[in-house]
């Protein structure tokens, strides 16, 4: 017989594409193709399915996918990005995830199909959502029971998909803690881990990749691997910090240390910024000061004042002689302690206030227990809920500025560029990095001591627009470019750029290394799309 006449295979060409590609999805992974497809899956079906769908819906795993319902996974806190997922995961075991990932590496160029890990969803730019592709609900490999080591060193192992806010609770029953904090514990463990986990027991512990004993690791290939410094470290580094670029965080040794009762916490106002500065220094640089510092910045917003115990006339009459009439600076400090340590703590209180620069009419002292004070972002949450303002853009902007650049930023963010704090709180407090591990895949400026600045808006709809989203966006989009035209050495923290050339000036020197890695653990860029810093069939080089 001869060949068929062009014209058939002309009209029949998409036909004879869709075909191989069910033949070949189903045939590596020995998928029936004679079953009788769900009528959801049918329905499903079109020329426009991408290759491995039928494979997906054959998978036998532990636990499920959804092909419907997916819309939530589309969304995350910063309520910026809407990027629709073909299919849902619910896994019931770390082996789903692996099954589930080794079954698209192993299509190869044949599927679009990408893969990320979506935590409690509260990533600023998409970063856990994969348009067409497969979202992995991690709250679902969560585990009845958490393992708490008592021993020496403490630790506790539990699910990537656990939140920190349920770590506490059950490690409190042992008398102990995680070292390090986010503000907000409602994350989960494999979230704050694949970026850094920075607040302000920072200074003293480090992030909290720098409080992990051991990680299990899904990497892009779908291999299942248990590392840390001794095992598989580079692996171990990589992850940490990484993005979710080389593997999906499934299980976490995370160090423990005795957890505290109580928490003596101390707020104080500043005039200037240089006053404010200099005590914060001081503090992160003593032995034995206080557990907890962070900073904050009021810019233009003398309303605030209303909400805080302090009398508004006596404190501008206070500060007259150095406040420039526009920004305000508040220290918040905090010391961890034992009931029957209340004397002593109040000792080392009294001895550390007289040598800082607070206007003293702003000083408040309070007590509250450890699980209040960690939780007290939460509060705020709830109230927000109430109002109807929690599920709102939020275009947040998170740097992390050398120690040397940050009275230049300071000037001029805070005295031209900010008109308000935007409806939300501007953080601004100064980490060292001495002893921070240094071969994460975190991006930080070269100096040891930074600060972390971040611009926390909401943009809430009003009539005045005076906060809207893009005019919030247009305004950190000024920021940025000051940073860069003023050669500051700035690196965004939780931020996502528009190209792989950005992404490249973003990691500087270390740009090759992290390129190497993911040529190593992840060479498809299957994993964690929303960044992007790779794409799926562009090679990576």
């Amino acid at each position: 017989m001869g060949s068929p006449p062009y014209g058939f295979l002309r009209k029949n060409i998409r036909f004879f594409k869709f075909f191989m590609v069910l033949f070949l999805s189903c045939f590596c992974y020995k998928t029936n193709l004679c079953s009788k497809l769900p009528p959801a899956s049918q329905s499903s079906l079109n020329l426009e399915t991408p290759a491995g769908f039928l494979s997906l819906e054959k998978l036998h795993i532990d636990g499920y996918f959804s092909f419907v319902d997916v819309d939530f996974a589309a969304s995350d806190f910063g309520n910026m990005s809407h990027k629709l997922p073909l299919a849902i995961l619910y896994p019931q075991s770390v082996l789903d995830i692996s099954t589930t990932i080794k079954l698209i590496f192993g299509l190869g160029t044949y599927t679009e199909l990408t893969v990320a890990a979506r935590g409690h969803g509260h990533s600023l730019h998409g970063q856990a959502q994969a348009s067409r592709g497969v979202v992995i609900n991690m709250e679902s490999l969560r585990e009845p029971e958490m393992k708490v080591y008592t021993g020496k060193p403490p630790y506790v192992d539990v699910s990537g998909g656990e939140l920190w806010i349920n770590v506490l609770n059950e490690t409190l029953k042992y008398g102990l803690a995680p070292k390090s904090w986010t503000d907000y514990l409602h994350l989960t463990i494999g979230g704050t881990l694949s970026n850094a986990g920075i607040s302000g027991q920072a200074f003293r512990h480090g992030p909290q990749i720098n409080n992990v004993y051991q990680l299990e690791v899904v990497t892009g290939k779908g291999d299942i691997v248990t590392c840390s410094e001794k095992h598989h470290a580079d692996l171990f580094y990589a992850v940490l910090g990484g993005l979710g670029q080389f593997g999906i965080i499934t299980r976490a040794r995370i160090a423990l240390e005795p957890a505290p009762q109580l928490v003596k916490v101390i707020r104080a106002l500043y005039p200037n910024f240089s006053s404010f500065a200099k005590d914060e220094e001081e503090l992160i640089s003593l032995k034995d000061a206080f557990d907890y510092i962070e900073g904050f910045a009021l810019v233009n917003r003398t309303d605030l004042l209303k909400d805080t115990s302090f009398n508004p006339d006596e404190l501008l009459q206070a500060s007259q002689s150095s406040y420039d009439g526009r920004t305000l600076y508040r220290l918040e400090v905090a010391a961890y302690f034992n009931a029957d340590d209340r004397d002593a703590t109040d000792e080392k209180i009294n001895s550390l206030l007289p040598g800082l620069n607070y206007i003293p009419s702003t000083l408040d002292i309070s007590e509250v227990s450890y699980l209040e004070f960690l939780e007290r972002v939460h509060d705020s949450e709830t109230q927000l809920r109430k109002q109807g303002l929690w599920e709102v853009p939020h275009p947040w902007l998170c740097l992390l500025i050398p120690k040397s650049k940050i009275h230049i930023f300071t000037e001029e963010v805070f005295g031209n560029i900010l008109e308000s704090n935007n409806n939300g709180p501007i953080l601004i407090y100064p980490v060292n990095k001495f002893k921070w591990i240094k071969n994460t895949s975190l991006v930080t400026p070269d100096e040891d001591e930074i600060y972390l600045v971040s611009l926390l808006p909401s943009a809430v709809p009003s009539l005045a627009e005076t906060d809207g989203l893009n005019r919030i966006l247009a305004q950190n989009k000024r920021i940025l470019e000051f940073c860069e035209t003023a050669q500051l050495g700035v690196k965004q923290y939780l931020g996502r750029h528009s190209s792989q050339p950005d992404w490249q000036a973003h990691f500087g020197n270390g740009w090759e290394v992290f390129k190497t890695r993911k040529l190593t653990y992840d060479p498809l860029a299957i994993l964690a799309p929303g960044h992007g810093i790779f794409q799926k069939g562009i090679p990576i080089y």
